[in-house]
């Protein structure tokens, strides 16, 4: 995973073969959400930012820009704000790789591409029920602020949103 001290190169994930992440993926489920291959190649195909570690198998960020045509009721939260934005759908960092800085590197990545594309403003939401602790940490680390919550797929999963202005370039 590690060479001297470096982090293997960021890959393009659409350029990969899914099976790796939607292992990696479907290992987190709880947090995120279960995919098949077809969902995932769906989910890949309309992304704005799809990167991994390590072909994706160490880990990996998906996003989406405000004009996908994603069926997500917290997408859809974000949406019905009509600001523009680049919405997180899913970060993944192996259990083996947490800590070493691979999550801060492909947000960092991520607001980057953002700036570039003329974004300034980066979404998300963090499971609070079922909890995810570490999760709600790291995005408050990262310097997102909350911004709402709401109670999702019938009362069983409860999120909060986040979002975090990007400085112009």
């Amino acid at each position: 995973m590690k060479q001297n001290n470096k982090v293997n190169a960021i890959d393009d994930l659409r350029l990969l073969d899914a099976t790796v992440i939607l292992s990696l993926n479907n290992e987190h489920a709880r947090e995120t959400s279960a995919l098949d291959h077809a969902s995932l190649t769906a989910l890949l195909d309309m992304a704005f930012y799809a990167r991994g570690v390590d072909r994706g198998a160490t880990a990996f960020l998906i996003a989406l820009d405000h004009n996908a045509s994603y069926e997500n009721p917290n997408f859809a939260w974000f949406k019905a704000s009509g600001k523009s934005f680049v919405y997180i759908d899913r970060i993944i960092v192996s259990s083996a790789a947490r800590g070493l800085g691979i999550g801060r590197l492909l947000y960092d990545d991520l607001f980057a591409m953002a700036k570039q594309a003329g974004q300034s403003r980066v979404v998300c939401e963090v499971n609070i029920e079922p909890p995810n602790p570490a999760s709600e940490f790291f995005h408050i680390a990262m310097g997102f602020d909350g911004v709402g919550q709401a109670t999702i797929h019938n009362g069983a999963k409860t999120v909060r949103y986040f979002e975090k202005t990007l400085e112009r370039i």
